[in-house]
């Protein structure tokens, strides 16, 4: 299942309403914990974020945090180190803004990962959702990723991220 927010506490009923205990749990752009200190204790929490506030803060969580852009390929390879699939992928990145940044983001990492479960908080691509009239085509997933990216692993770089990201490298 995949669903989509905006406002910060439906995300969060969202994801928490997904989640199960035991569950492995990817989610970006955690911030400084706000979302993720509301898991079950006993959930593999694999949290990713860039900014540098994050870094302290996570550090006081029992998950594994990885500071990084979720753009870049090489942080989507050292979570795939860790874990090859998860159970529920929560994706928040600047809530309101990029949304074609966001769906590639989610389109990159739910088709490595294949989470049962996406919740995403984006303006943006809501709005986009609520607007569009509808199609007389009906393809649609039931997963938690798009069931159309069938390839296991790692996909190949997205080329457009390289038009944003080149400055991020170091």
């Amino acid at each position: 299942m995949i669903k989509l927010g905006y406002d910060v506490e439906i995300y969060r009923r969202d994801l928490l309403e997904l989640v199960n205990s035991g569950d492995t749990i990817i989610e970006l752009g955690c911030h400084i914990g706000g979302t993720t200190r509301l898991f079950p204790k006993d959930c593999n929490v694999i949290a990713v974020d860039n900014s540098p506030e994050a870094v302290e803060e996570m550090e006081k969580l029992d998950v594994k945090f990885i500071s990084g852009d979720v753009r870049l390929h090489e942080i989507l390879a050292e979570v795939f180190k860790i874990t090859q699939s998860c159970d529920v992928l929560a994706i928040d990145l600047g809530g309101g803004y990029h949304p074609d940044t966001v769906f590639k983001v989610f389109y990159i990492w739910s088709s490595t990962f294949k989470p049962k479960h996406t919740v995403i908080r984006n303006r943006g691509i809501l709005e986009f959702f609520n607007s569009a009239k509808g199609s007389s085509e009906k393809i649609a997933s039931d997963e938690g990723y798009l069931e159309t990216y069938h390839d296991s692993g790692i996909p190949p770089l997205i080329k457009e991220f390289d038009l944003w990201t080149p400055k991020l490298k170091k």
